[in-house]
């Protein structure tokens, strides 16, 4: 029960600002799974979240298509060599690295408070487009090496290169997700650290929650949620912190 609430919390979070792994991966590693295959059953159920809220969006008309087009096959290839990269470091070191990544992230999204408020894109040109392609590599590999946050940084990434709104950024960034997503899934297949039970059980929870995260977002925008994401983001990390000293 408490694993199906936080990801179905994680996944009405993410359709909305990003950051549901921080909720997600977490609660998969309160489960009981190993690191490795925590990141990589997390993967498979956040495929379903991925989903729900992309085609949310993209039904909504919220996605540029001539944009998304370019950049959805370097996130793509980076979630793989991400994948590769983390399967590479033993567990034992995955929690330390796990807490400064969400205490950045945390810092980072506090000090972010008014992203995206105006829609400025004025088309694809060469310069935005490097950019482009630069930050959905980066940012596909670090979803496949660790994940949690990558919604936000696409987000911020879409607002900041593209001049996006902050609803047209969410609804882009859902497709940049689901593709470093897919390829994630593919390579923790490839290297068997997925639970099934778990990843499929909890994405169809998951796919419930996106769909109603991405339904607000469209509606009501993210001014009410986003106390609430600083919250559950500031907990999670506190939890993180926790469990890495009692490893000590």
């Amino acid at each position: 029960m408490f694993l199906a609430s936080a990801c179905f919390c994680a996944a009405f979070v993410d359709a909305i600002a990003g950051g549901g792994g921080l909720i997600s991966l977490p609660a998969f590693l309160a489960a009981g799974l190993d690191p490795h295959m925590a990141l990589g059953t997390n993967k498979l159920a956040a495929f379903f979240s991925s989903s729900g809220s992309a085609f949310k969006f993209a039904r909504s008309g919220k996605i540029n298509w001539d944009l998304i087009k370019y950049l959805i096959p370097f996130s793509f290839i980076g979630a793989i060599l991400g994948v590769k990269a983390v399967i590479l470091i033993d567990s034992k070191y995955l929690y330390p690295i796990a807490f400064f990544l969400l205490v950045f992230v945390l810092i980072y999204t506090l000090k972010n408070k008014n992203l995206g408020s105006h829609d400025n894109f004025q088309g694809v040109n060469s310069k935005n487009l490097k950019l482009g392609i630069l930050m959905a590599f980066s940012l596909g590999f670090y979803d496949g090496f660790f994940g949690p946050g990558t919604g936000s940084f696409i987000i911020f990434g879409f607002i900041e290169i593209f001049k996006l709104d902050f609803i047209r950024a969410s609804g882009n960034s859902k497709f940049l997700n689901l593709a470093s997503n897919i390829a994630s899934v593919i390579t923790f297949i490839y290297y068997g650290k997925i639970a099934y039970m778990y990843a499929l059980t909890v994405g169809v929870v998951m796919l419930i929650g996106a769909n109603v995260g991405a339904k607000v977002a469209v509606t009501r925008g993210t001014k009410f949620i986003r106390p609430v994401f600083l919250v559950i983001t500031t907990i999670v990390t506190a939890k993180m912190a926790i469990t890495f000293l009692q490893q000590l």
